[in-house]
């Protein structure tokens, strides 16, 4: 495909109201260029695959003059050299370097827009998902899901969102082995949240940062669910680590299914909202993500019942500074919760608590402690 079909694909996908289906309804009918001077005159609704990825005569006649209005305002290949600038690919549907395990899937993206190297998808790979609200606990987990995983030479697939994928892709960093896949809403040069910037350069940098939105594009709330599919789409096995009852994650677990993928899901305490949507997931009988092990086991590369063993390398508490550690269960305690728990002077209890923070075995945040 030459430079200025590229061109025009991408500024096909920059168009007004452009959503997965009607790009890809107008590449399977019209090569970019065709495409594009269709829309430009008018004439694209006289497809019938076009047609029917709008709801209404009043939506189709709404769009295609928004469209039209659109494209009359830009020159394609004047917008090009931007991508050459960001160092950004636009892969089509179709195309030699278009990811072969994506291609086959039903709801294929027709244009990936590409910042890293295509290659680090060639492997296994698991998605981690979770809530942006996440807990202490639940950040640590997708933190070490994406470690174990990584350094196992599994792909961690995340959307980078803040949360548990942005630390699920922390850790698979920090592992520096398997490269990342990072599936973003937005386009490849408006980083979403902005305090993961680093993070995106650092995916784009040893693995490989994918969006079907253009050069430009906001992120508008309709793109993140076009982005779960293909996380889904992409992922041998999905881990939901945590996710309130309503999450985006429902929909990522969802897409993987209808897809024949396992879902996987970290159990939580029963009085967290944040594990609203796992612990049902569990109850629906999928399987629990306790830790890589587990993971491993659904990817078919570890045996079940043979878990690995992870040194510890801190030091064991006192004997008094155990009692206070084993107050704490899955939740987060103040100081006056231990004091009733364990029956100890306030003092003792705040030196234990101090101690086992400062070893590692606690973490505290507004007067409440939880164990990590």
């Amino acid at each position: 495909m030459t430079d200025d079909h590229l061109a025009f694909a991408a500024a096909l996908a920059a168009l007004p109201a452009m959503g997965p289906a009607r790009l890809a309804a107008l590449l399977r009918r019209w090569l970019p260029a065709e495409a594009w001077a269709r829309v430009n005159a008018g004439g694209a609704a006289r497809d019938d695959n076009v047609r029917r990825t709008f709801r209404t005569e009043h939506e189709l006649a709404t769009g295609v003059a928004a469209w039209r209005a659109a494209a009359a305002a830009v020159d394609p290949l004047d917008a090009w050299p931007r991508y050459r600038a960001t160092g950004v690919k636009v892969v089509l549907l179709g195309s030699p370097e278009y990811p072969p395990d994506l291609a086959t899937d039903p709801e294929a993206p027709a244009a990936l827009f590409v910042k890293g190297s295509l290659a680090a998808i060639n492997g296994p790979r698991v998605g981690i998902v979770g809530t942006r609200r996440c807990t202490h606990g639940g950040r640590e987990i997708a933190r070490d899901l994406g470690h174990d995983l990584a350094a196992a030479g599994v792909r961690v697939v995340s959307g980078l969102a803040a949360g548990i994928d942005g630390a699920a892709h922390g850790g698979a960093l920090a592992a520096a082995a398997a490269p990342p896949v990072g599936v973003v809403g937005s386009g490849l040069d408006v980083v979403y949240p902005k305090r993961h910037a680093a993070l995106w350069a650092a995916v784009a940098d040893a693995g490989v940062l994918l969006s079907e939105a253009p050069l430009g594009a906001r992120p508008e709330p309709w793109r993140f669910p076009a982005r779960n599919r293909i996380i889904a789409a992409l992922s041998d096995v999905v881990v939901v680590v945590e996710s309130h009852a309503r999450g985006g994650s429902r929909y990522t677990a969802d897409e993987a299914i209808a897809r024949g993928r396992t879902v996987m899901a970290v159990p939580g305490s029963v009085r967290s909202s944040a594990a609203t949507f796992t612990n049902e997931l569990l109850a629906e009988c999928c399987p629990p993500a306790r830790d890589a092990t587990d993971v491993l086991v659904a990817l078919g590369l570890a045996v079940p019942g043979e878990r690995r063993t992870l040194v510890d390398s801190r030091p064991a508490p006192s004997e008094l500074d155990r009692v206070v550690l084993e107050q704490i269960g899955g939740d987060s305690v103040s100081l006056e919760q231990l004091v009733a728990g364990t029956g100890l002077d306030p003092v003792r209890v705040s030196v234990a608590i101090a101690h086992l923070e400062a070893e590692g075995w606690l973490g505290g945040d507004a007067g409440q402690w939880r164990r990590l």
